[in-house]
């Protein structure tokens, strides 16, 4: 059974920007209930606070589950694994206190961290790809740190492709996966990114079902697009100018992207993301938005 829930980034809460502050956490809770979701990710580390029981407590009276955490890492260095590993297990170990159901580490290459790859965001070409020594740490990182997710808090880790990283077309996403053991990192297929990124999601999913455990929809506003490529925006250019619009009004078609899950006998949770800035857009009304124009798609 799909279950459908959102998360802090739709109210502002984003790992790569933090010069205006996101509306306080309990509203964040409240308007992701009372706009009809039925679970949340935990947004930064610490935004809902870092003591379980409490999280817990804040989550179960509003009805909601914690289904999973963002946790970028600069894979493609080396150096960043070790405290990759200590941050993604901190969070793995609150995730499995505070959740009832089995919440997943959502692992991702660092946001908007090279400067190269932010600024060729939505235009990457193979050019742009890692060499192959590069690709061998970029796989070792990310099955360490599953690795020990798994051994410190029993929780499993899944990918997160992502623009502005060096793990964004449909041909790095391939790659990632043909190098890492599916025991230990399976696939968070975001549909905005992968569309921005070049990616037809629909396909994505038919050809690496058997590896899909989590799922981000994300729409992407065809203007938006169109305009970053042609002026040459770089990615945090792109989100400031709304990019990720709400769901049915950009390019990616859920309907058969649902199609798709349903014939991969999916069920795990979908989670809403409309990435915006801080202080941006309508959060709680394009929530609402999201939620009435999924239920129209029969979820």
């Amino acid at each position: 059974m799909i279950r459908v829930a959102n998360a802090p980034c739709s109210w502002g809460v984003l790992e790569f920007e933090s010069t205006v502050a996101p509306p306080p956490a309990a509203q964040v809770l409240d308007e992701i209930a009372a706009t009809g979701f039925e679970g949340t990710e935990l947004g930064d580390y610490g935004f809902f606070g870092t003591d379980a029981p409490t999280v817990h407590a804040d989550l179960a009276r509003r009805g909601l589950s914690l289904v999973g955490a963002f946790v970028p890492v600069a894979l493609s260095d080396e150096r960043a694994h070790e405290p990759g590993v200590d941050v993604a297990v901190k969070i793995a170990r609150l995730l499995a206190l505070a959740s009832d159901t089995r919440p997943l580490i959502v692992l991702s290459d660092a946001t908007a961290a090279v400067p190269g790859r932010t600024a060729k965001a939505g235009r990457v070409t193979a050019a742009d790809r890692l060499s192959s020594d590069r690709w061998r740490i970029v796989a070792a990182g990310a099955e360490r740190i599953a690795r020990q997710v798994s051994d410190a808090a029993g929780l499993r880790t899944a990918f997160h492709h992502h623009c502005a990283t060096y793990v964004e077309t449909a041909d790095e996403i391939d790659t990632l996966l043909a190098m890492t053991s599916p025991d230990l990192i399976g696939l968070c297929l975001d549909t905005g990114h992968a569309t921005y990124g070049g990616a037809d999601p629909a396909a994505l999913i038919a050809r690496h079902r058997d590896r899909l455990w989590h799922v981000h929809f994300k729409d992407c506003s065809r203007a938006v697009a169109a305009r970053a490529r042609a002026e040459g925006w770089d990615y945090l250019t792109a989100i400031r100018h709304g990019l990720f619009c709400e769901l049915g009004r950009g390019t990616v078609d859920f309907a058969a992207i649902l199609r798709e899950l349903r014939a991969s006998v999916y069920d795990g949770w979908i989670v809403v993301e409309q990435d915006v800035l801080p202080s941006m857009g309508t959060p709680a009304a394009s929530a609402s938005a999201n939620r009435r124009y999924l239920r129209s798609l029969g979820v």
